[in-house]
């Protein structure tokens, strides 16, 4: 059986179209965590960033802090990105997948659909 987890926050819109997107297809998510409720520490962060393969495939410029603190006039370091996602659920996407040691951050359903061709049906 394979579990799949979701981080999430239960008022994001995305959120809820992902969660939604996956039970129509008769995916059922066995584990949800609110990134809001209960934040990522420093080493869930740095796990999932070695899941996802960079630190700015987790990191999200969309956030309201991001456009504050200026940080499109400047480049982030790795360890800069992980510092801001662990210190503030606001820079992680969302919602993320994970399913079995691997993960996906944001909600497209095309890489949705890829993912879960790699890591959750059954190789024929």
């Amino acid at each position: 059986m394979k579990e799949v987890k979701i981080y999430w926050m239960e008022n994001c819109s995305t959120c809820q179209k992902a969660v939604r997107w996956l039970d129509r297809r008769g995916i059922k998510v066995s584990n949800f965590r609110d990134i809001k409720e209960k934040p990522l520490n420093r080493a869930e962060v740095e796990r999932l960033v070695k899941m996802l393969g960079e630190a700015d495939e987790l990191f999200s410029k969309r956030a309201v802090k991001y456009r504050e603190l200026k940080l499109s006039e400047k480049v982030l370091s790795r360890e800069e990105m992980l510092e801001l996602m662990s210190g503030e659920y606001t820079f992680l996407k969302r919602p993320i997948l994970e399913i079995n040691g691997h993960a996906t951050a944001g909600f497209f359903e095309k890489s949705y659909l890829s993912f879960l061709e790699k890591y959750y049906y059954p190789k024929k």
